[in-house]
């Protein structure tokens, strides 16, 4: 396993910093006397590739993220932000590191830098924390959702101190789109309902019983293993963790979260239910003959498929080799919402007043550490499936009001682009933020 961790996180490059390995400098090497100084200058030149790596991250940083993928990564962000000029900004945060802002073509990076304290001096860690748009505007992001293949939408709202919505932004508000594992926030809703009326508690213990895929919190888990349901929710929300979904499913009944869906409001019931588990939806997609006779039946007729065939619909009955690598019946075998119904849905999670479940939304932000602290309070839900990407955010202004901001982009023929989606949303959150 690599001691460094490289990865694009919402358009972000993270290099996170590890023990330095000592280095005996050339004899022809002078360094000036402010290292860190150096090493900022040289930032602008290593990320346009015109500087060699070795010269500028130390040896154990290159044996653990090999300098290829340095390279692909700088590339992306001068496809995205052109090239990058200058640093325009240092805030020291220590004798071996600083805060910088990188000035690119068409974009302002934030970024950290951390070098060692030993010559050479090279650096050991960068996080680049996210991007800033030169002359971003509401319309030019609404252009790029327009552009995007296949259909897009989103929508921003505010909500005042009166509880009034006020329509900030959007694109095919009331259209539905499939939301991949963003439907999990029904679930959290019904469960916070269950706990703030005393049905239940976080605390609660319940076995996991059953298997799924995508579920790397619970991966290779003993079945019968004991967790609270606050710990199944953090998992399910925080990384979208399947089998702890469907186990919330289990002990909450799939009326209860149906009811819950109903009492909140969505504007195409007769595509939302049945509210299908995830070990559902993943056998339904892998076997054709069970699939065919569900997209044609009627709601009652797949309820009953659902209980007939249960058999059919268990984990160990799905053949992955049948899922292919594109977008699978995402039209029909799936969990649909539009971008309305999901604005209903966070405000309903904020209105139920349970802390609990806010601080569950909160453990992963879904962007980049100067995009969440623009905010707050920043909660999140996001799923993605092949040709399916959706991302939703509850949010409060510094000043006190809050925000709903979700968007979902579907493409029934080919991937879509996460990278590409991901920077998307994190600058209609950022337009939010003002």
């Amino acid at each position: 396993m690599k001691r460094l961790r490289l990865a694009l996180v919402a358009g972000a490059l993270s290099i996170m910093p590890i023990p330095a390995i000592a280095q005996t400098p050339p004899k022809a090497t002078v360094l000036p006397a402010k290292p860190l100084d150096l090493r900022i200058e040289q930032l602008p030149a290593m990320l346009a590739g015109t500087m060699k790596y070795e010269d500028y991250f130390s040896r154990g940083f290159l044996a653990a993220v090999p300098a290829a993928e340095v390279k692909a990564l700088s590339d992306q962000f001068i496809t995205q932000y052109g090239k990058p000029l200058k640093v325009i900004a240092v805030e020291p945060s220590g004798p071996n590191g600083a805060n910088i802002k990188i000035e690119y073509e068409r974009a302002i990076a934030t970024a950290e830098i951390t070098v060692e304290s030993t010559a050479p001096n090279k650096v050991v860690g960068l996080l680049v924390k996210g991007f800033e748009l030169k002359g971003d505007t509401p319309a030019r992001i609404d252009a790029d959702f327009a552009a995007l293949p296949g259909k897009a939408g989103y929508l921003t709202e505010k909500s005042g101190a009166d509880g009034r919505r006020q329509q900030i932004a959007g694109r095919a508000t009331g259209q539905q789109f499939a939301i991949a594992s963003t439907f999990k926030l029904y679930i959290l809703a019904e469960l916070a309902s269950q706990v703030q009326a005393g049905r239940r508690s976080w605390s609660d213990v319940v076995p996991i019983l059953d298997n799924s895929y995508s579920s790397s919190a619970t991966q290779n888990w003993p079945r019968s293993t004991p967790a609270t349901l606050q710990t199944l929710a953090t998992w399910m929300i925080s990384v979208s963790d399947n089998a702890a979904t469907d186990a919330l499913m289990r002990v909450l009944g799939r009326d209860a979260v149906e009811r819950k869906l109903a009492t909140i409001g969505h504007s195409d019931p007769d595509k939302a239910l049945p509210m299908l588990t995830t070990v559902e939806v993943f056998s339904l997609k892998s076997n054709p003959g069970l699939r065919t006779r569900f997209e044609k039946a009627t709601e009652p007729q797949q309820r009953e498929l659902l209980d007939k065939e249960a058999k059919a619909l268990k984990f160990e009955s799905i053949d992955v080799s049948k899922l292919g690598s594109g977008p699978v019946a995402i039209d029909s075998i799936e969990w649909f919402a539009s971008p309305a119904d999901i604005a209903n849905l966070l405000n309903n999670i904020r209105r139920t007043g349970n802390q609990t479940a806010l601080d569950i939304m909160a453990v992963n932000k879904g962007v980049s550490p100067a995009s969440a602290a623009k905010w707050k309070f920043l909660g999140y839900k996001g799923g993605s499936e092949p040709g399916v990407i959706s991302m939703s955010f509850l949010a409060q202004s510094k000043a006190g009001d809050w925000y709903t901001i979700s968007g979902s982009w579907n493409d029934p023929t080919k991937e879509v682009d996460n990278a590409k989606f991901t920077a998307l949303m994190a600058r209609l959150l950022d337009s939010a933020a003002g």
